[in-house]
């Protein structure tokens, strides 16, 4: 059981501390709860099967009829992704800005899960009562439009809770980052700032959009052949820059990828995007000359389902590159992801396509600041406390360092299901509530550590083991134990690892005592065990085991 306060005013992140991804976090004050962002992380190899990880909100589902709303600092995927199938389980209203709604109205009918939500728009420095809290929305920059901080007041003090951002003084799309209502905000006191650690271990200033602009320009330019560059969907300020490219160097532009398309129609619904050229249809593509177009296309994480991914095996349905083609990455690789993507580039680089990523040029920005942007924040606001939030632990005790060389009084760094009291100028961590991760699957929202799941891993990394023994109604083993592996060897191995734990099954069973040969639980567990031991002796592997027993009467083997 948890313990606080009714007029307690706390912080409770629920995800992304700690982490990269799946930002969830919760404000106390008053008997009110409010949630900031409601987001997912992505799998990797060790979880087969899964398309999607969600936060486990079991704590404020026990809250709920106290929990007054949710709002949302912007509109990517790591924030706002996880609304369509938890959303059900919260039952409460959602603000956000204009296209961060656009967005989210269209994954959920793409969802199919088009529940009657309460949707607020909110405007930049616009102020809404929720529950006990005073919400104001400051107008950021960052790759996604109409992202916003947000100034949460109550009785007991002001926090800033950043979201992502970065400073641009030449933005491509949208407008820098309100630094004067931050510089407000900062001479009215500001308590707490819980703020985006992303970058905190990058030295310097992060670069503006208009210089991945020009580098695209150029890289575009020095082409030969078709063009294809895969960029996030939501980032509109670098599909704004991808186009305007293209057109400096005569060429139209083509969009491949459904989230592409969905993030565009977004944006031109809330007013974006609206000078650019009509795009060429991806079944045209093919009538223009390869030196005229260029496609812009999903899967820079390197996705097997989304369009780069099959682009670079060949096996898209309408697009196809050929040797001397060039693909441009206009993207970051999120931690986690690295294998993957280097997967599908390795397949463009043996099919002789040109590769070019940010490390080759300057075709990428970041959306999130660096240390002297990061510096110039709290040079800005000022607070009396900083909670790093975004990032796994190096990033947070980077930022937390940073936040102590900028003088900030007090840092405390954060893990997922901390319950941290802000009533006081000294915060400090009072309790832990439960957290964890979760996975849709077939219509249902499944523990990552259920045992379904658990099992699907241990096969994945150990294999599986197959045992069928006939036994008659006293025990005795009527026919040599037949055995199967998946995963566990080939070959001369396989054949050896079956004749051993044949035999190592016939004779666990003979030592048995005669009532226990006679208990299928019995027969099952030792049986088991044989062929496990087996394994780890030959492979070094602990494999998932299933053994099947019949019982059979003496007449039924000499029928």
């Amino acid at each position: 059981m948890t313990y606080f306060s009714k007029s307690d005013f706390l912080f409770v992140p629920l995800g992304g501390s700690g982490e990269i991804g799946m930002n969830v976090n919760l404000y106390h004050y008053q008997d009110s709860w409010l949630m900031v962002d409601l987001g997912i992380s992505f799998p990797d190899e060790s979880t087969p099967g899964i398309d999607v990880v969600l936060p486990d909100l079991q704590f404020i589902q026990k809250h709920r009829d106290k929990l007054a709303g949710l709002v949302l600092t912007h509109g990517h995927e790591d924030h706002l992704g996880a609304i369509p199938y938890l959303w059900s389980s919260l039952g409460c209203p959602i603000w956000g800005s204009a296209f961060t709604l656009a967005l989210l109205r269209r994954k959920l009918a793409e969802s199919r899960n088009d529940y009657d939500i309460p949707l607020h728009e909110m405007g930049m420095n616009a102020v809404e009562k929720i529950g006990a809290f005073e919400i104001e929305m400051i107008g950021l920059n960052h790759s996604i439009p109409d992202p916003a901080a947000l100034a949460i007041r109550t009785d007991a003090g002001l926090v800033l809770h950043t979201g992502d951002w970065k400073f641009d003084k030449t933005p491509v799309l949208g407008t820098d980052t309100d630094k004067d209502r931050l510089a407000k905000l900062g001479d009215e006191g500001v308590l707490v700032m819980v703020g985006d650690s992303t970058n905190a271990m990058v030295a310097g200033h992060t670069g503006s959009e208009a210089e991945a602009r020009d580098g695209l320009t150029d890289a575009i330019g020095a082409a030969t052949g078709r063009v294809a560059v895969t960029c996030f969907a939501s980032n509109i300020a670098r599909i704004d820059s991808i186009v305007k490219a293209a057109q400096a160097n005569d060429r139209s532009v083509a969009i491949v990828g459904r989230a592409l398309n969905r993030a565009i129609s977004a944006a031109r619904e809330v007013g974006y995007l609206l000078d650019l050229p009509e795009f060429v249809p991806e079944g045209d593509i093919n009538l223009l000359p390869r030196e005229n177009v260029v496609i812009i296309c999903t899967g820079t994480q390197g996705e097997p389902r989304a369009a780069m991914a099959k682009i670079a095996a060949g096996a898209h349905e309408t697009v196809s590159l050929d040797p001397g083609d060039t693909v441009i990455y206009s993207s970051r690789k999120i931690p986690g992801n690295e294998n993957a993507i280097s997967r599908v580039q390795d397949m463009l680089v043996r099919r002789k396509i040109n590769l070019i990523t940010d490390e080759d040029a300057p075709v990428h920005v970041s959306g999130h600041p660096s240390r002297d942007e990061m510096v110039e924040m709290y040079g800005l606001v000022r607070p009396k406390i900083a909670i790093p939030v975004h990032g796994t632990a190096r990033h947070l005790v980077a930022h937390a360092e940073l936040a102590e060389s900028c003088q900030v009084p007090q840092t405390i760094l954060p893990d997922n299901g901390a319950v941290i009291k802000l009533n006081d100028e000294t915060v400090k961590i009072i309790d832990n509530v439960h957290t964890g991760a979760m996975t849709h699957e077939r219509g249902s929202i499944i523990d990552m550590q259920a045992d379904m799941l658990r099992a699907r891993r241990r096969m994945l990394w150990n294999g599986s083991v197959t045992v069928s023994l006939v036994l008659n109604r006293t025990g005795n083993i009527c026919m040599v134990p037949a055995v199967s592996q998946t995963g566990l060897g080939e070959g001369d191995k396989a054949d050896d690892y079956i004749a051993a734990a044949s035999l190592a099954v016939e004779d666990a069973v003979e030592q048995l005592g005669k009532s226990a040969r006679k208990n299928d639980d019995s027969v099952e567990e030792v049986s088991g065990q044989a062929v496990r031991r087996v394994a780890r002796s030959m492979f070094g592997l602990r494999p998932i085991t299933h053994v099947h027993i019949m019982r059979v009467n003496q007449e039924d083997l000499m029928a």
